[in-house]
């Protein structure tokens, strides 16, 4: 009797025409390192007496279809859950490459897909449909594999025995790693630094109405938020003076790959506040700063996110 293994469960995802309604083509497989992404059903114990102490049948509560996926940060798949995250890019370039997306921050709509999980081997095949990307999160730092975590939220899930997905597309898997990764302040490289974190969120209000299926109708996006923390060793007062100033800077979070692909992520009007600076012993000096970005003023938005591939689309 085949057992469902991890090592052999795949993932295909596709761009929804209509909220909640998955495509009969169009899917692209995608690489993912773990998935939460599931749908559930609690039930309510009865409440009723008068039956002796033994409890009535329980009943059903509503659905929920959540989790958070782990995704390499790549040059071509990544595009997908950037294009979920801050909605569709402004392309630039000629075949066969290379082109320019630009994700923008501040958008209204952004579109929903349909994400299936397999499991060839049971079989299971779980589709979720109307699935937004709440958060994009990941670290940078000196080694290690360079991942992210992506937060989703879905309407419903639907089960089948075989693949609703047909042939998926497959990518070319060119894999960013954090030795590629710089931060730059201003335009300037920011030296000392031992790590960074990145959390943008869109803040989804899920519509929970009154549904015979038990589903959400949708979920709307409402103010989004781009924060994290830049841990350094203490060598200069260039953050901190900023951070006493209360001004703003921009910061550029960039991965390159020696073949042409980059990754830029710039925030555009960064506030700083002013963090303890504490000497616990004989060893270096660190300092934390947990930054916040906000709407800057040229160019009027919060965030611009730049992916170079060989990708005509998303």
């Amino acid at each position: 009797m085949a057992r469902a293994q991890g090592a052999r469960s795949q993932l295909a995802a596709a761009f929804e025409t209509v909220y909640g309604t998955a495509p009969v083509s169009g899917f692209t497989r995608l690489p993912f390192a773990s998935s939460t992404l599931s749908a559930e059903q609690p039930l309510l114990g009865s409440e009723l007496l008068g039956y002796g102490r033994d409890p009535l049948a329980p009943v059903k509560d509503a659905i929920t279809a959540d989790g958070d996926l782990t995704i390499p940060i790549d040059a071509e798949g990544f595009g997908f859950w950037l294009k979920a995250a801050f909605g569709a890019p402004v392309t630039t370039g000629t075949a066969p490459g290379p082109y320019t997306h630009e994700f923008r921050s501040g958008n209204w709509t952004l579109p929903s897909m349909a994400i299936e999980t397999g499991m060839p081997e049971v079989p299971r095949f779980a589709m979720y449909s109307g699935v937004m990307v709440n958060q994009l999160s990941w670290t940078m730092q000196r080694s290690g594999l360079l991942t992210a975590s992506a937060q989703l939220v879905a309407q419903g899930e639907t089960v089948a025995s075989t693949s609703q997905a047909g042939t998926p597309t497959d990518l070319d898997l060119l894999r960013f790693g954090h030795f590629n990764g710089q931060v730059t302040r201003n335009g300037a490289a920011l030296g000392n630094v031992i790590s960074a974190q990145i959390t943008y969120a869109n803040n989804l209000d899920r519509i929970e109405t009154i549904r015979s299926d038990g589903m959400i109708d949708g979920a709307d996006p409402s103010i989004a938020a781009l924060n994290g923390q830049i841990e350094l060793r203490f060598a200069d007062m260039v953050l901190m003076n900023q951070a006493i100033a209360g001004g703003p800077c921009e910061l550029e979070f960039a991965y390159t790959l020696t073949s042409g692909e980059s990754l830029t992520v710039t925030a555009h009007a960064v506030y700083l506040p002013r963090p303890r600076i504490e000497i616990s012993g004989p060893q270096g000096i660190q300092a934390s700063f947990d930054w916040q970005a906000a709407r800057g003023s040229s160019p009027a938005r919060m965030a611009t996110i730049t992916l170079v591939n060989n990708t005509e689309e998303y």
